[in-house]
């Protein structure tokens, strides 16, 4: 079994990561199906261009190595979920757009994308990770808080007023060394991340 807590019927698929840009045609169905996310959970609170506005918010290069990275997972060449991390600093990684397709979800996936995603932010250097969810994302934060992040905030105020629920995590060699529960791929034809 290649990821834990899978229901019987997906047991024999095939998961991979891919190591991609924002703008590889893979990468589409998951930042459209976020922004609709976002939409959903946020529109009264943000505005009618919430999820959209929230997805360009950084040009795809800070997604780029050396500073970043930018990862999906697919299943039979499907986009299944996906994540980012950009540069916030000398030391520490910002993870953004972690996401698994909804269908999907409750199996284990994301876990399985932010524990890659730490190891890969570790390979390439970082030793802190840094993050935000909305306030509207309590699967997220059950995430974190379950993964060895702290919140940066008190659980106990008014999440709705803070907005933005930041948490931090550090880096420990140690865990880099589990094994992989999907296998990792690289485009076959880099992507160029330069806009047109």
């Amino acid at each position: 079994m290649l990821l834990s807590r899978m229901p019987n019927e997906y047991h024999n698929m095939t998961d991979s990561f891919l190591y991609t840009t924002p703008l590889d045609p893979p990468a589409q169905p998951l930042l459209e199906d976020l922004a609709r996310e976002y939409d959903f959970r946020y529109s009264d609170f943000y505005g009618s261009e919430s999820g959209r506005g929230e997805v360009n918010r950084y040009p795809p290069e800070v997604f780029a190595p050396p500073a970043g990275n930018f990862l999906l997972i697919l299943r039979k060449g499907e986009m299944i979920g996906g994540g980012a991390f950009k540069r916030y600093d000398e030391s520490t990684a910002e993870f953004k757009r972690i996401w698994t397709r909804a269908d999907l979800r409750h199996q284990g996936l994301a876990r399985v994308l932010l524990t890659e995603l730490e190891a890969q932010a570790f390979r390439q250097g970082y030793r802190h990770i840094y993050l935000t969810t909305g306030c509207r994302q309590p699967e997220a934060t059950g995430l974190y808080l379950t993964s060895g992040y702290r919140a940066l905030y008190d659980p106990g105020a008014d999440l709705e007023a803070l907005r933005s629920l930041p948490f931090e995590k550090v880096l420990s060699p140690e865990r880099r060394c589990a094994k992989r529960s999907v296998e990792p791929v690289r485009s076959p034809d880099p992507v160029s991340i330069s806009r047109t």
